[in-house]
Parts: structure tokens; C-alpha cells; sequence
């Protein structure tokens, strides 16, 4: 049994385990609008997480990419324009805050 609190349309705003004071109605676990409502946390969830991984991962693709070209694996030129454009500008606004420094804290370990 959920306790939930709902808004002037009658939409679901808390959904709770234990009781609460706001709480206006109970509803059992495999009411759809409860499993609708833990459906839509759970992908809200995911979301976030991936979208962090994603900031994370540019700053790891960013440093691979000065690190290859800084051994001559690869050139800049070797990318496409677009590429070549969106690398000058976070080179310059990393520049701007003081470079590749700090970026990585020291004690991550098992990188690339």
C-alpha cells in the first residue's frame, strides 16, 4: 500500500511507502498510476546518470585527444572541421580557467 498526494487535476505530486500528513488516499502497489509513477522516477533516474556520464566522458575524450596529439598519433587537422572548430573553443575556454590541470581528481585510479 503507497500513500499519495495529489494536485488540484488530480495528478499524483508524493507517492510515499509510510504514511505522511499531506497524504490524501491510499492505493495498492499494482495500481497503474503507481507503477507509472516508479516507471517515470526510474527513467528520470537513468537520465541523469547518463547525462553525467556523458560530461565525464567528453572531459576523458577531450584529454585523449591532447594526449594523442600531443605524441603526434594523430593531428588536429586529421579531424573534420567540425571537429577541428569544437576542440579550438574548449581549448581556449580550458586555457581560459587555467588550463588541463586539476581536472582529474589524483586519486581516481584504472584510467584509460
Amino acid at each position: 500500500m503507497f500513500y499519495v498526494q495529489r494536485d488540484a487535476q488530480g495528478q499524483l505530486v508524493r507517492v510515499e511507502a509510510a504514511a505522511y500528513a499531506e497524504a490524501t488516499e491510499t492505493l495498492p502497489a499494482d495500481n497503474h498510476e503507481i507503477q507509472a509513477w516508479y516507471a517515470n522516477e526510474v527513467m528520470e533516474s537513468s537520465l541523469k546518470q547518463l547525462k553525467q556520464s556523458d560530461l565525464e566522458m567528453i572531459r576523458v575524450l577531450d584529454d585523449l585527444i591532447q594526449v594523442l596529439t600531443s605524441k603526434g598519433v594523430i593531428r588536429v587537422t586529421d579531424l573534420p572541421a567540425a571537429a577541428q572548430a569544437k576542440l579550438m573553443d574548449r581549448t581556449q575556454a580550458r586555457e581560459a580557467l587555467g588550463g588541463l590541470s586539476h581536472l582529474i581528481d589524483v586519486d581516481e585510479t584504472g584510467l584509460i
